[in-house]
């Protein structure tokens, strides 16, 4: 099923609003059931959590800073 360009903008703002800092918040509270790992495998860990989270949403993302591909044209 194919989302509508304005669907696409309400999730994906709906996820940099409340998704994103949860996940945020989760992945700090994943490192901190450790013990405090060396410097380099805690940055590991963030990197690859920060990319992580943008492969499942890109079709959401994809297009959104474009004009409305469905919008009617403007007459200038």
């Amino acid at each position: 099923m194919k989302l509508s360009y304005n669907a696409r903008r309400r999730l994906s703002l709906l996820f940099l609003l409340i998704g994103l800092p949860l996940y945020v918040v989760v992945a700090v509270n994943v490192i901190d059931l450790f013990d405090r790992p060396p410097f380099w495998v805690e940055l590991v860990v963030y990197v690859g959590l920060g990319v992580l989270w943008a492969f499942p949403l890109k079709a959401i993302f994809k297009g959104i800073g474009q004009a409305d591909p469905d919008a009617p044209p403007r007459d200038e």
